[in-house]
């Protein structure tokens, strides 16, 4: 009887044993498997953020890319902005950029007088001409507009410090009679609005006409001592 009591305790604590050893396996298992799996946590936290830190690297190169690209092309436009500049033609000639005289140029035996009208170009640039001037004479019976030639008028450039004249002609008073008396010249440079009053230099006085279109014309510049064909 003593014998199996003692068979029984020893059966019973080998048990004991047995189930201890188990658990603690079970536990170093389990432990073990949390110890990989915080691991593996780790490793793709650590492969994620260095993933998303290389993306916005790549990101941040290729922003610095476009804007160096930008800036490129911007200095090309600039460039060829400054050489549409450099190639653009001579504005037009103002008035207060022109000196204007005028002198009579009436030769003896002309049928007909003749006033030369000068622009000096003192604007500091050269500058562009095109068409004729207008042309107003003051007289004792009212302004007097010239009608313009049908000689040709080429655009030209004035160069700076250059000058060029036109011709204003006019029928001489033959008559004998006082006819109409000549008190000033008005002269507007072409595509201008802005004039300049001159005495007038030529003939004092005007044939009386019958009032059916003006007697006076005005030429094309460089016209002046070429006649007032019309």
């Amino acid at each position: 009887m003593r014998v199996r009591k003692l068979t029984f305790a020893a059966l019973a604590v080998a048990a004991g044993l047995s189930l201890t050893a188990c658990n603690g396996d079970d536990g170093a298992a389990q432990s073990d498997g949390a110890s990989a799996s915080s691991a593996s946590s780790s490793g793709t936290t650590s492969g994620s953020a260095g993933s998303e830190q290389e993306g916005s690297e790549q990101e941040g190169s290729e922003q610095g890319g476009a804007e160096q690209e930008g800036s490129e092309q911007g200095g090309g436009t600039d460039s060829a902005g400054g050489g549409s500049g450099s190639d653009a033609q001579a504005g037009k000639c103002r008035t207060d950029e022109l000196e204007v005289t005028a002198s009579d140029a009436t030769i003896g035996g002309d049928e007909e007088g003749s006033v030369a009208v000068t622009f000096k170009n003192g604007g500091g640039r050269d500058c562009a001409l095109n068409g004729y001037a207008g042309i107003d004479l003051k007289t004792s019976a009212g302004e007097l507009s010239a009608e313009r030639s049908d000689q040709a008028s080429d655009p030209m450039t004035l160069k700076d410090g250059e000058s060029v004249s036109f011709g204003i002609f006019y029928p001489l008073n033959d008559s004998g009679g006082s006819g109409v008396r000549i008190t000033g010249l008005v002269v507007t440079p072409p595509n201008e609005t802005k004039s300049v009053t001159l005495a007038w230099p030529g003939a004092g006085t005007l044939p009386v006409t019958d009032g059916s279109g003006s007697p006076v014309t005005v030429g094309p510049m460089g016209s002046a001592g070429q006649g007032g064909a019309s």
